[in-house]
């Protein structure tokens, strides 16, 4: 078998078998391939396509590449959540101990951040103490023992799609639906998900900015998991501006304290984290409906069940525990400085990305992997789409550290370009807009959130 032959086959639009693409996966795996021809797949890939049994073969090939997660030692169904990457989006840190709460548990595997959307893993490291780093078994044992961990990204997990991904970032082929879901789910399942809840963002602050794509990168991903035997569901949320009102990574941690609290009831941030946890529920057997699901979520925040399985989280893991009863334990920035409108009217947008990059340079995110973020600054929004605002009246908070006045200015200006204001009344960004499972998708008005 000769790689020339497999990039001029897939280049003709042919479909690729399964031996031909184990092929391929082996030799970037091991180095046997050089770099120029697999870049030369990865751009007939991108031009042709790939069916859904190449993709799916891709995805476990790459998968199998290295290390998998043998979860069978926990009890019940392990159902993971992926996102696919936002500004304020701080679901999992309030979905895991949420959901382990309700009854299923949740043994997750995160990443830490680049760009403007933030990483779990570095919001984690926001409490002090908190170790992200955990043995296999100290893993599956912690997850039996309180119901839910949450750790970094061991090394070797899918080492052929780090560097098929490396070499994409440089090839412009990253924008690839079959390349984009088998890298996302070749992760899930090495990762040892029994089933998957995917949330695919969409807008100004998402990798996919037109509602089109999103769906087609969400059904790639959930007719991969039916076709490797993963029972999976994909939820589109909006991304047009931040999900939460805190951007950074201790601010973040606060606000999911928030959450679990019940302080944030009927916040666009609970709503959506209620949705995907109730998918999480079902597909762990612990409801029979939507309602139901979503019933046993609110009942655990309500009774405090879930703001404690947090406490045990963390606690389990070495930080400080008391940092849920007492946020201000938390890194925090040595400034706050307001950012201020400067007219009368109903806020029309706030541009997720542009808010995404300002936190960034600020210092909660990274512009090259090398960077290192400060886990207490960031952005605080007390403004959102729909709201009225009065000239003089404060937009948002920047929580500043070190930078220089000119800097903070620069920002300033920056966070108040990202807020359109309108001179008459407009309605709130919708929160989501359809869900796919493998038997269709739900859009529009027919989503129940």
């Amino acid at each position: 078998m000769r790689t020339v032959d497999i990039i001029r086959k897939k280049r003709d639009g042919m479909e690729l078998t399964s031996e031909e693409i184990a092929f391929l996966i082996r030799g970037c795996t091991d180095g046997s391939i050089p770099d120029y021809q697999l870049s030369a797949w990865a751009m007939a890939v991108y031009y042709q396509g790939m069916t859904a049994r190449e993709t799916a073969d891709l995805t476990m090939e790459m998968a199998r590449s290295g290390d998998q997660m043998d979860l069978s030692a926990i009890h019940g169904i392990k159902v993971d959540k992926h996102s696919t990457g936002g500004v304020g989006d701080t679901t999992t840190l309030i979905l895991a101990p949420l959901v382990a709460a309700a009854g299923v548990p949740v043994a997750k595997m995160s990443g830490r951040g680049l760009g403007h959307t933030g990483g779990t893993i570095d919001k984690l490291e926001a409490i002090p103490g908190y170790e992200v780093e955990r043995t296999e078994q100290q893993f599956i044992d912690q997850v039996n023992q309180v119901g839910a961990a949450v750790i970094s990204q061991t090394g070797n997990i899918t080492p052929a799609d780090k560097k098929l991904y490396s070499l994409r970032d440089v090839t412009a082929t990253v924008n690839s639906i079959p390349l984009i879901a088998s890298s996302v789910m070749s992760k899930k399942i090495a990762s040892g998900a029994d089933a998957i809840v995917l949330d695919v963002k969409t807008g100004n602050g998402a990798f996919m900015k037109s509602l089109e794509e999103s769906i087609d990168l969400a059904e790639a991903m959930v007719a991969i998991g039916t076709e490797v035997g993963r029972e999976t569901v994909a939820v589109i949320t909006g991304m047009d501006e931040p999900l939460g009102r805190s951007i950074g990574n201790a601010l973040e941690v606060k606000e999911a304290i928030r959450v679990l609290q019940g302080k944030e009831a009927g916040s666009p941030l609970l709503k959506v984290t209620l949705m995907l946890g109730a998918h999480m529920l079902l597909l762990g057997g612990k409801a029979n409906d939507y309602d139901e699901a979503k019933g046993r979520l609110a009942e655990a925040i309500a009774n405090g069940s879930a703001l404690n399985k947090l406490k045990q989280i963390i606690k389990a893991q070495g930080g400080e525990d008391d940092v849920v009863d007492r946020p201000e334990l938390l890194h925090a920035g040595a400034q706050i400085v307001p950012v201020v409108a400067a007219q009368d009217g109903w806020i029309e947008s706030v541009a997720a990305e542009e808010i995404g990059r300002a936190a960034m340079t600020l210092g909660a995110g990274r512009a090259t992997t090398d960077d290192k973020i400060d886990l207490g600054v960031g952005i605080v929004l007390h403004k959102r789409s729909g709201d009225r605002v009065a000239a003089g009246e404060t937009l948002a908070d920047l929580h500043v550290s070190s930078a220089s006045d000119v800097e903070i200015a620069e920002i300033n200006r920056q966070v108040l370009n990202a807020f359109s204001i309108s001179e008459s009344p407009v309605p709130p960004k919708p929160l989501v807009y359809a869900v796919i499972t493998k038997d269709g998708i739900t859009r529009g008005e027919e989503v129940r959130l």
